[in-house]
């Protein structure tokens, strides 16, 4: 079954879309009964961990007759623990409230949690794209020169696909109430491949089509003392586009790959499809 506030789409491989439970999570733990069985959320996790202490004040029964929660937070709680600006600190502190709320709800009726913490989200699933390297390919589509701190750090971008598949895979196999987790219960998640920001947007441009604007940007490796020179007026301009141009040179990996939990073969990047 799956929850929202709007009807799922038609499956893109054709059939009847899933049964639909109308679900408002700024309607903090709603009107009707708590659902059963698991519960997988994909909503920003500042959204549902309220939602389901509401829910689970309102109906601590239902809740506590749930078989257990994945939700999936964002990477973000670590990789930008240290930032300056205003935007990105108020961020770290949002996903840290609800991930602290989330676990207390769930110890609180017995649950079994595993909160997801993916970098990088990538690709299309049916009509619906990400807001990461999306935007970089159109970045490249429009610039003929993109200046890069030397090679940048490295990434471990995950397509939905794999993220999806993590999550299903592990709500297979939550444990029963008082068993001892197999898995930490905060798991930081990546995909299959480390690589660096310049090999990460050349393997993008390669997988375009022939002829695409993307192709034709040229990546200039500049000495990183050098780049952070020439990014230092978008300070005055934008804190928080400053540091995430300063991030392109940071290592922001390391992280759990899919394929290690999913138990199959690693899966270079990019995994298809992407937007287009």
């Amino acid at each position: 079954m799956v929850a929202g506030r709007r009807q799922p789409l038609v499956p893109a491989w054709g059939g009847d879309p899933p049964p639909f439970l109308p679900c408002d999570l700024e309607q903090a733990g709603g009107t009707g009964p708590a659902p059963l069985g698991l519960l997988i959320s994909f909503a920003p996790i500042w959204s549902f961990a309220p939602w389901l202490a509401g829910l689970a004040a309102r109906d601590p029964a239902g809740v506590g007759a749930l078989q257990g929660v994945v939700a999936c937070s964002s990477s973000s709680v670590i990789t930008k623990r240290f930032a300056a600006n205003g935007f990105d600190r108020d961020l770290v502190q949002r996903l840290r409230r609800a991930e602290e709320q989330l676990t207390l709800t769930c110890a609180a009726h017995g649950l079994p949690l595993r909160i997801l913490a993916p970098t990088l989200i990538y690709g299309q699933a049916g009509l619906l794209g990400d807001r990461n390297l999306s935007q970089l390919r159109r970045l490249l589509r429009r610039l003929p020169l993109l200046p890069l701190p030397g090679q940048g750090g490295l990434r471990q971008p995950i397509h939905c696909r794999q993220l999806a598949a993590v999550a299903l895979h592990l709500a297979d196999r939550l444990p029963l109430a008082g068993d001892h987790p197999s898995e930490p219960v905060h798991l930081p998640l990546g995909g299959d491949d480390t690589l660096p920001y310049a090999t990460m947007l050349r393997r993008l441009q390669d997988a375009t089509e022939p002829g695409d604007a993307a192709r034709r940007c040229r990546l200039l490796a500049l000495p990183p003392r050098l780049f952070q020179t020439l990014a230092a007026p978008l300070l005055l301009l934008s804190p928080k586009r400053f540091e995430a141009v300063l991030r392109m040179g940071a290592d922001l990996a390391g992280f759990t790959p899919a394929h290690r939990l999913l138990g199959g073969p690693p899966e270079p990047f990019p995994v298809l499809p992407l937007v287009p």
